[in-house]
């Protein structure tokens, strides 16, 4: 099974490499992006296929190590491989 990772800062914590994202794009000249937040996307292959299981350690992997939970919020998707 492939595990779709996403981790985003928690709103209302700075995002200093946003911040420069969202210069650079108003130093090209793009108009209409407000704000930009940078997270990270991880990709995880189980062997198994059981979903409960998979499911039970994709979420103590993310709190243990993919995420700080004081500052960031994580979601996952699980697909099965085919």
């Amino acid at each position: 099974m492939k595990v779709k990772v996403k981790v985003v800062l928690k709103d209302g914590i700075l995002d200093p490499q946003g911040k420069a994202v969202l210069h650079a794009i108003n130093d090209l000249k793009f108009k209409g992006v407000g704000d930009v937040r940078i997270g990270k996307y991880i990709e995880l292959t189980f062997d198994s296929l059981d979903q409960s299981l998979v499911e039970n350690e994709t979420k103590e992997i993310c709190q243990k190590l993919l995420a700080n939970p004081v500052i960031e919020n994580f979601d996952y998707e699980i697909e099965e491989l085919t």
